[in-house]
């Protein structure tokens, strides 16, 4: 159940962090909205991930999974540059979160 949640988080701050860039610098309400509520329900989400899941282990992957995401959607959805520099720096970070799950592992 704890991967579970951690997922929802995940999504959460993916569709909270998306809704940012749309909100233009908070200027628009419903964008500004749903980053605030996003960021609340994933924060929520990776709350209850705790209970059952190492912080260390839940943090690495909240956090690199999300951001690798979001880098992926910046590709897709707003056009940004696709570089080596930015490919490696993805490669760079699943690899820290397996190393980092990996380390932990029993």
């Amino acid at each position: 159940m704890g991967y579970l949640t951690l997922a929802g988080a995940i999504a959460a701050e993916v569709a909270a962090t998306t809704a940012m860039k749309y909100s233009e610098g908070f200027s628009k309400l419903l964008p500004t909205v749903l980053t605030a509520i996003g960021y609340v329900i994933s924060f929520l989400l990776l709350a209850q991930t705790l209970k059952s899941v190492g912080i260390g282990t839940a943090y690495a992957i909240w956090s690199g999974v999300g951001t690798a995401t979001i880098a992926v959607l910046g590709l897709a959805l707003f056009g940004e540059a696709l570089t080596l520099t930015k490919v490696a720096g993805i490669v760079l970070i699943v690899g820290g979160v397996v190393v980092l799950n990996l380390g932990g592992a029993h």
